[in-house]
C-alpha cells in the first residue's frame, strides 16, 4: 500500500488541466473498513492537504455520528475522491472531478483494502460511476433507493451547505437513512 500511495501522490496525469497544480488528497490504509468516495478536493482541501477539511466535514461527521479522531483514523475510513486533485473553479462552483483518477487508481486502492465492508457514495459523480445503470435518474431517487445498493454501497447527497434546501425538502433522509447509516457505522467501527 505504501508504494501505491507514493505513486498516487506523485501522479501528474491531469497536470495540463489543473490551474492550481497537482496535489492528490486522499487517505487509505490496508485495514480501512469503510470507504468514503466523494467528488474532488475543494480549494481549501487543496491548500491544507487534509481530506474533507472544510464546512462539509462537520455535517458529514454528524451524519456518520463520529468524532474527528474516528473520522480521520484510516483504520476506520479510507477517503478516496473521484478526482484526487482540486479541479478548479467553474461558472457555478468547482469544476467536475477529473475523469482520469477513478479508473486509474480506485481498483488498485480497493484491492489493497480487502477488508472494507461499506462504500459511501457521496454525490452524483460517485453514484453514477459505481452504480452505473442501477443509478436512478436523480440523486434524490438514488439516495431514496439506498436499500437496493446495500450491503456494499450507501449513496448519500453531498453534505455541503449548498444542499440545505435539498435536506429541508427531503426530511425522510434524516428520519430514515441517517439512523440506519449511523447504526452501520457503529457496527463496523466498534
Amino acid at each position: 500500500m505504501e508504494k501505491l500511495i507514493s505513486e498516487i501522490k506523485r501522479c501528474k496525469v491531469c497536470l495540463p488541466y489543473l490551474a492550481q497544480g497537482v496535489n492528490p488528497v486522499f487517505s487509505a490504509n490496508p485495514n480501512s473498513k469503510i470507504i468514503i468516495i466523494g467528488q474532488a478536493p475543494g480549494s481549501i482541501v487543496h491548500k491544507t492537504g487534509i481530506p474533507w477539511d472544510d464546512k462539509s466535514r462537520e455535517r458529514l461527521r454528524t451524519w456518520l455520528k463520529v468524532d474527528k479522531d474516528v473520522f480521520y483514523d484510516p483504520n476506520n475510513f479510507a477517503i478516496i475522491p473521484m478526482g484526487f486533485c482540486y479541479p478548479g473553479k467553474g461558472k457555478s462552483g468547482d469544476l467536475p472531478p477529473r475523469p482520469e483518477c477513478a479508473p486509474l487508481w480506485h481498483r488498485q486502492l480497493f484491492d489493497a483494502m480487502p477488508n472494507h465492508e461499506l462504500i459511501l457514495l457521496i454525490g452524483r459523480y460517485a453514484q453514477a460511476y459505481y452504480l452505473k445503470e442501477r443509478c436512478k435518474k436523480t440523486l434524490t431517487e438514488t439516495v431514496k433507493s439506498y436499500k437496493e445498493y446495500l450491503p456494499k454501497y450507501m449513496p448519500l447527497p453531498h453534505p455541503s451547505p449548498r444542499n440545505n434546501i435539498w435536506l429541508k425538502k427531503n426530511k425522510w433522509f434524516g428520519e430514515e437513512v441517517l439512523p440506519l447509516l449511523q447504526t452501520k457505522i457503529i457496527q463496523i467501527t466498534s
